[in-house]
């Protein structure tokens, strides 16, 4: 890889916050994005996630780290659950910038991109799909062969990723998973 590279991330924020959450620990958005620039030379990261008011400390934290964010209205379920499906933003933004970038790193282990990610193969516009953890879609499987590796697992890199909690009180600067349901 050369660092004249110019990649875009693609990142569907709650796919990512919960599958890491679910093996016990918390991604630091902050150390994240470092790692997508320094690992796959990403000049620009959209990160989609649902808007909540009262979580704006959140977004300008993750404005501050260098993400580009796409908000999704939410919905109030009637169960007191937010919903705010990201899927068709981050479709479509992949879409509307892909003559800006190289190659696009889909963030997600949704199968719901799965025909995202073959329509950038077959353009060869395709760098790496990050999972959460080993239980992502079969269908994204599908995309690895003997010669090419498209998926890279995002909980094999906890080390680089983990969120450590350095003081008292600094939690409140950790984007945390907004609570919105896919």
């Amino acid at each position: 890889m050369h660092h004249s590279e110019n990649n875009f991330a693609f990142i569907d924020s709650q796919n990512i916050n919960l599958g890491i959450k679910s093996l016990g620990w918390t991604l630091d958005f902050r150390r994240f994005r470092i790692f997508l620039r320094d690992k796959y030379h990403v000049t620009q990261a959209f990160l989609f996630i649902g808007y909540v008011p009262g979580n704006e400390r959140l977004y300008a934290a993750l404005q501050s780290y260098g993400y580009i964010c796409i908000f999704k209205p939410t919905l109030q379920l009637a169960n007191k659950q937010v919903k705010g499906n990201v899927d068709a933003e981050l479709v479509l933004h992949t879409m509307i910038h892909s003559t800006e970038f190289d190659k696009a790193v889909i963030v997600s282990g949704d199968g719901d991109f799965y025909c995202l990610a073959e329509h950038l193969l077959q353009e060869q516009k395709l760098l790496k799909i990050l999972v959460p953890n080993y239980r992502y879609s079969s269908l994204l499987k599908k995309l690895n062969t003997s010669s090419l590796t498209m998926i890279d697992i995002l909980s094999e890199h906890r080390k680089k990723l983990e969120y450590h909690h350095k003081e008292k009180g600094s939690e409140r600067d950790l984007p945390r998973s907004e609570p919105i349901s896919s």
